[in-house]
């Protein structure tokens, strides 16, 4: 067990993750030159064009080491953005260490801390690296000093090396082996080994990702997964070498796979503990956390046909991603669908996105809501995240929603300008922590519902790139809610409808109206586009008819003859618009549920 060494690589977003592990992988002659790409951990394309890693990936390599000693170094690349940090939480669980990636021209930034914190919450021992010193803007003094000052790491400690260009990546793997501890555990103990993700493979079933934390894991044996307290016989486990590669056992402190024919997906749970079935462990691992999704939308199919389909996609991709959560919605407007969960706006988008390029669905989302917490008279509390669930007004006596302690790091040159956007989303308590020279955190309490639809997009253009964001939740605190309905010629369209503060009831109903109009064809017909709280109309917009030129066959002649044949055109509209309905397309829904900028 000397010889094992487990860690991933932590860091902010674009901080270099992904390439530094392309240039391990290389290092240790994991793949041939023709057959390597950039990227080559991240296997989804929506990965690969974005830039961004979305799933944790692990590898197996092998490093033959200056002092003579072969050494199996588990890597775990992780990524980088808020949204997936249950994805970073559940690949340290399974690593004694952790490298600690700092830009060495954007310095520490949000998520480095928060990454740092939770290393830490694991016990992990963190080997800081300065990447990127090849840059002409890279300043490694500077980067040493935050490193000190804001994670409180020996600066001196840090690893240089340019991912980039390979410089020091032989310094790395040293460093790995040298200051990161081998892992512990007993191979003779009862079995237990923690399942840290899954994969769906079409012909062998689930594929469980596990790290071995006691004893062994043999083909043939029989095991039970602690959670479930179902029972399987292993058929086969190996590593993961950029492919699956057979071995005789996994031993403890191995990272590898395990298939043992289990067919459907929702016997298994991410963070499952497994154990022999003759002899079991006691108890299952501690620490796993269950994700809490803070952002909700319902899912639904433009095509009634779908349904089925998708509700085998979200199961399959539930286990892929352990942080989404679903459960049966419908609605008047667009039928049958799920209610789904997500740790933030970015994993909403990668969802979508994954659902109709792996499984081929077209699909509609509704706008994305939080959980609120709402006190009727009667003294019965509820929870509420979907509009259609929201109860008469007159019943309710209070309502509370969510609040964040957001942490933004900039340039000091953008002070102003952020805290006049936090205002505008009704932060409280704003504070100020300076870094280093010309460097501050600005900390501020806001509302999660006004965080959700373009905060940090704005932030990102007030501060021209330099600022970056992270957030915890911190608790629920009391709110003038409303629910504003969106009305198509008088007729509410429920997958529309919204739960706002007041005070953004009449801004947000606005643009719903402004958009639908852009969208929805004209007809016949006036159509009346309106927000709604309640009776009271707070925002409209017209789309105006189709207007033949009935007037066109009178030549000369008197002014009431012109004036007849319009007031029986009239005539005519109004009787059509009481008929009339008007078909939403899904285009309309689709761009009212895109944010500003974005038209």
């Amino acid at each position: 067990m000397d010889s094992i060494r487990n860690f991933c690589i932590i860091a902010h977003i674009d901080h270099g993750k992904s390439t530094l592990a392309d240039r391990l992988i290389q290092s240790c002659g994991a793949v041939e030159e023709r057959q390597f790409r950039d990227q080559i951990l991240d296997s989804m394309d929506i990965e690969r064009e974005r830039g961004i890693t979305i799933k944790s990936n692990t590898v197996t390599l092998l490093y033959d080491s200056p002092d003579g000693n072969r050494y199996t170094l588990n890597l775990i690349d992780t990524p980088g953005h808020v949204d997936f940090s249950h994805e970073v939480r559940r690949s340290l669980m399974s690593c004694e260490g952790a490298l600690l990636l700092v830009d060495a021209s954007q310095g520490v930034e949000a998520q480095t801390v928060a990454n740092l914190y939770l290393a830490l919450e694991y016990d992990l021992e963190i080997l800081p690296l300065i990447n990127k010193i090849d840059l002409p803007s890279a300043d490694v003094e500077h980067a040493r000093e935050e490193i000190s000052e804001d994670l409180g790491l020996d600066p001196y400690e840090a690893v240089l090396c340019s991912a980039k260009r390979g410089t020091g990546i032989e310094d790395v793997l040293e460093a790995v082996i040298h200051k990161l501890p081998p892992p512990t555990g007993d191979p003779r103990a009862q079995l237990q080994a923690l399942i840290f993700d899954a994969q769906y493979d079409p012909y062998r079933g689930v594929v469980m990702i596990c790290r071995v934390k006691e004893g062994r894991l043999r083909p043939g044996q029989r095991i039970r997964l602690m959670h479930s307290d179902k029972e399987y016989q292993v058929e086969e486990v190996g590593y993961l070498q950029l492919r699956r590669v057979k071995t005789d056992e996994l031993a403890a402190g191995s990272v590898g796979y395990v298939i043992a024919g289990i067919k459907t997906v929702r016997d298994i749970a991410i963070g499952d503990t497994i154990t022999d079935a003759e002899s079991p462990a006691d108890e299952p691992l501690p620490g796993y956390k269950e994700a809490k999704p803070v952002v909700f939308s319902s899912i639904y199919p433009m095509s009634t046909d779908d349904y089925e389909d998708l509700t085998t996609a979200l199961d399959k991709l539930a286990l892929n991603d352990a942080a989404l959560t679903f459960e049966k919605d419908s609605s008047a407007a667009l039928g049958f669908g799920f209610r789904c969960g997500f740790l933030g706006l970015l994993h909403l988008d990668v969802v979508q996105e994954r659902l109709k390029r792996e499984y081929d669905l077209a699909l509609i989302l509704s706008a994305p809501s939080v959980r609120y917490q709402i006190t009727l008279n009667s003294g019965e509390e509820i929870a509420v995240d979907n509009p259609t669930l929201y109860p008469d007004p007159s019943q309710i006596d209070s309502a509370t929603e969510p609040y964040i302690k957001a942490s933004i790091m900039m340039p000091e040159r953008y002070i102003g300008v952020v805290m006049e956007l936090c205002r505008e989303k009704r932060g409280l308590n704003t504070t100020f922590n300076y870094l280093a020279v010309g460097r501050v955190e600005l900390t501020a309490e806001l509302p999660l519902a006004e965080v959700l639809f373009d905060f940090y997009d704005k932030l990102k253009t007030v501060t021209q790139g330099y600022g970056s964001f992270d957030y915890e939740m911190l608790d629920y605190r009391s709110t003038d809610l409303v629910k504003v309905d969106i009305l198509v010629n008088g007729e509410p369209v429920d997958a529309l409808s919204q739960l706002v503060h007041r005070d953004m009831a009449r801004a947000r109903a606005m643009r719903y109206c402004e958009r639908l109009e852009e969208t929805i064809p004209r007809q016949q017909f006036k159509i009346a586009i309106q927000g709604a709280i309640g009776g009271q109309i707070i925002a409209r917009t017209t789309i105006n008819a189709y207007r033949k030129d009935v007037t066109a066959k009178c030549y000369g002649g008197d002014i009431t003859r012109k004036r007849k044949l319009l007031e029986k055109q009239r005539e005519g509209k109004k009787r059509m618009k009481v008929v009339g309905s008007v078909e939403i397309p899904q285009s309309a829904f689709m761009a009212v549920l895109r944010s500003d900028d974005k038209k």
